[in-house]
């Protein structure tokens, strides 16, 4: 056998850190040796810590629930060992968070962040592991500018933009290049943390904002879809995004509704679909244990996708498409879902760290 290699989850006691407990069981590559979370959760064991917020469908795990919760920002009592952390940690500041995942960094562990503290600099990789796995490539400039010698900082994007973006990477990179999007989501209330939205704002209604989310899914694009230039990411703005995000009564499964303009060359409806169903990735080429087999899925039905039904496609890693359909102000419209807590969250993270073992980052 092969010997894991020995991980931890900060801000393990919140709802995307107990996603990253339950997905790891029996992980292939990876081991949980390691929780953190805040001051008051220190020193108690992982169960007592989480206790009535456990909010995943299957017990705490034996293999951590007698594990003592870290205090994040208590760097001594990090076991030797530990190979690599992956943050989810909540704190007040974005700064906070940032000069915590650093501080990693800087004594040697690298961090597979859910955290959006890092996705705007300008050398930290902003990961969809099907879309942008050549950015991994700024790691050694990254670590170089820093004087890191063994860490470094990679992050995955905003939930919401995964619920989209691939599809639409996939038509780019056939050859139809894309001018303009209307998206139009409609996030579930996981996606608020626990204990998150009121159930009086939610029940019998819908809220139309939430902060902060249509600025991230108007812009991380243009990273992800940019490239490396002397030590630094340089955005692709060549497609332009509007956005509305609203909270619906949903518990986990972020739809998009999205509205799509090309450039020049605007493929047929059938040639779509085949795009979006042949399409294959880094991750489907190696392997990875995370990886959808069909990072993509389109369904027929006229009613579907739907949260319920679809939002645990293949592991729930793959985005599940429908209503593809002609649009009389852009080209096409479709719908699109993807489960934020696991592609959106927890599940993307661990498929990037699965992709930096396979390039040899993660040892």
């Amino acid at each position: 056998m092969v010997e894991k290699i020995k991980c931890g989850v900060l801000g393990a006691t919140g709802m995307v850190g107990q996603q990253y407990i339950k997905l790891l069981v029996n992980h292939p590559w990876f081991e949980v040796v390691d929780v953190a979370a805040s001051p008051q959760s220190a020193g108690k064991t992982y169960a007592e810590a989480v206790k009535d917020k456990w909010q995943m469908d299957i017990p705490i795990p034996d293999n951590v629930k007698d594990l003592t919760v870290r205090d994040v920002q208590d760097y001594a009592k990090l076991p030797k060992d530990l190979g690599f952390v992956f943050s989810a940690v909540e704190m007040p500041k974005k700064d906070d968070i940032k000069a915590v995942e650093d501080e990693y960094a800087r004594i040697g562990i690298p961090v597979v962040s859910n955290n959006s503290a890092h996705r705007w600099t300008k050398d930290v990789p902003c990961l969809i592991a099907e879309v942008n796995a050549h950015h991994v490539d700024i790691i050694p400039a990254q670590q170089k500018a820093r004087g890191w010698s063994k860490g470094f900082i990679v992050v995955k994007p905003n939930c919401s933009a995964q619920s989209f973006l691939t599809p639409i990477f996939a038509l780019e990179r056939a050859g139809y290049k894309v001018d303009k999007l209307i998206i139009t989501t409609l996030q579930a209330t996981s996606g608020a943390g626990y204990p998150g939205v009121p159930s009086l704002d939610l029940v019998d209604n819908i809220v139309p904002l939430i902060g902060g989310e249509e600025e991230k899914t108007e812009k991380e694009p243009h990273k992800i879809l940019g490239k490396i230039v002397g030590g630094e990411f340089v955005n692709d703005e060549s497609i332009k995004i509007s956005s509305t995000c609203t909270r619906v009564a949903v518990v986990d499964g972020h739809t998009a509704v999205v509205n799509v303009k090309f450039k020049d060359n605007v493929p047929g409806q059938e040639e779509i679909v085949k795009i979006w169903r042949g399409f294959k990735a880094l991750p489907q080429e190696l392997g990875l244990p995370m990886a959808p087999k069909r990072p993509i899925i389109y369904l027929d039905q006229e009613n579907r996708p739907q949260p319920r039904k679809d939002r645990n496609n293949d592991k729930g890693m793959a985005v599940t498409v429908g209503r593809l359909r002609k649009d009389p102000v852009f080209d096409y419209k479709f719908v699109a879902l993807s489960h934020n807590t696991i592609r959106g969250a927890a599940g993307g993270g661990i498929l990037n760290a699965e992709l930096l073992k396979a390039k040899g980052f993660l040892k």
